[in-house]
C-alpha cells in the first residue's frame, strides 16, 4: 500500500513537472520574436474563429505555431475580443502582440482622395474602383453634393457610407462657410453658391485666381447679364458627365439646354461639378474689382477685363498665341 501511494506521488510530481515544462514551452513561444521578416498586411474576415485566424496567421508566415496563438489568446482570455479587418503586421511580431493588435481594433487605414472638380458621375466611378470597399455604390447622386477631399477608411467598409460622409462634408462646409458671407452678393441660398463655385472650380485650377473669377460671374450676374461659361456648356453636351474630349464647338454653344449658358442668363439648375472649399469660400468672398470678362492668357491663367473692348483686345491676343504655337508644331 505504502509502495503505490509512493508510486501514485511519483506520478502526479512528473505530470506536474511536464505540465509545467509544457506552459513554459507555449509561455516562451507565445512571447518570443515571430518568423515573420518584412511588413506583412492580412485581412482577418468577420466571423472568422480563433482557430482559422491562428491558421491564417501560420499559413502568412507571421507565427510559428497556431496553436501556440491559440492556447495563449485563450490563456489571456482575448479570444473572444479581437476583430475583424484588415491589419499591417511589423517583422518579428510575437504572438502575444498578434493578439494585442487583433484585440485592439486598429487596423490598416486606407486613403481615397477626390479632387476638386470632378462630376457626381466621375466621383461615383472613383469609389467603384477603390479597392478594400464593400457594396454597391448609389445609381446616382445629386450633383454638387459631394465634397472634394482625401477620406480614410478600413478594409470593408460601404461604398454607400463613404458617399454619405461625403454628402455630410458639404453640408458641413456650407453650414460654416455661408453666414460668414459678405453683404450684397447675388445668391439666394447656399445651393447657390455651390453651383457657382462648380463653374469656378472649372474655370481656373490656379487658388490666387478663383476670387477673381469669383467675382467677375458675380458681377454679371447683377448685372442680369449671361455667363457665358464654356464649362457649362461641355456638361450639357457630356450628358452630365463632365468628360469631352474635344474643344467646344460654335455648335456646341447653340445647344439649347438649361446647362447653355450662352443662351440662358442667371446660374444653371444644378452644379456642374463637385466644388471644394477654396471654391466655394472664393465665391462667397469673391476679389472686390469690376471685371466683367476674362480669357486664357496661354500658359494657366488667364487676362482679365472691365470692358468688352479690352476683352477682344485679350481674346485677339490669344488667338495670336495659338497660331504662332500651331505654326511651331
Amino acid at each position: 500500500m505504502g509502495r503505490l501511494v509512493v508510486r501514485l506521488l511519483v506520478f502526479i510530481v512528473l505530470l506536474a513537472v511536464i505540465a509545467g515544462a509544457a506552459l513554459f514551452w507555449v509561455y516562451a513561444n507565445y512571447t518570443r520574436p515571430g518568423p515573420l521578416a518584412v511588413p506583412t498586411t492580412l485581412v482577418v474576415e468577420a466571423g472568422a474563429g480563433l482557430d482559422a485566424i491562428g491558421a491564417q496567421l501560420e499559413a502568412a508566415g507571421i507565427i510559428d505555431d497556431k496553436m501556440v496563438f491559440v492556447l495563449g489568446a485563450r490563456a489571456e482570455q482575448a479570444h473572444t475580443t479581437l476583430k475583424a479587418g484588415e491589419y499591417e503586421f511589423v517583422p518579428r511580431v510575437s504572438p502575444r502582440e498578434v493578439v494585442a493588435l487583433l484585440a485592439s481594433g486598429r487596423t490598416v487605414a486606407r486613403r481615397l482622395t477626390v479632387p476638386e472638380g470632378l462630376t457626381a458621375h466621375q466621383v461615383l466611378a472613383q469609389i467603384d474602383r477603390t479597392e478594400g470597399l464593400a457594396g454597391e455604390v448609389p445609381e446616382s447622386v445629386a450633383e454638387g453634393t459631394l465634397l472634394p477631399e482625401t477620406y480614410h477608411f478600413s478594409y470593408g467598409d460601404r461604398r454607400e457610407d463613404l458617399v454619405q460622409r461625403m454628402e455630410l462634408g458639404l453640408r458641413q462646409t456650407l453650414a460654416e462657410l455661408w453666414p460668414g458671407r459678405v453683404s450684397g452678393l447675388p445668391l439666394e441660398t447656399p445651393r447657390d453658391a455651390v453651383i457657382l463655385a462648380s463653374i469656378v472650380e472649372r474655370e481656373t485650377a490656379r487658388p490666387d485666381e478663383r476670387p477673381r473669377v469669383a467675382a467677375v460671374f458675380l458681377n454679371r450676374l447683377r448685372k442680369g447679364m449671361k455667363l457665358d461659361a464654356d464649362p457649362t456648356v461641355a456638361y450639357a453636351v457630356s450628358g452630365g458627365t463632365g468628360v469631352l474630349d474635344r474643344p467646344l464647338t460654335r455648335a456646341d454653344l447653340a445647344v439649347d439646354s438649361p446647362y447653355n449658358t450662352y443662351r440662358y442668363a442667371g446660374l444653371p439648375p444644378t452644379a456642374i461639378a463637385n466644388p471644394g472649399r477654396a471654391s466655394i469660400a472664393a465665391v462667397l468672398d469673391p476679389a472686390q474689382t469690376d471685371d466683367l470678362f476674362f480669357v486664357t492668357d496661354g500658359s494657366g491663367g488667364h487676362v482679365f477685363a472691365r470692358t468688352l473692348e479690352e476683352h477682344n483686345s485679350n481674346v485677339r491676343d490669344w488667338r495670336r498665341i495659338q497660331r504662332e504655337r500651331a505654326v511651331q508644331e
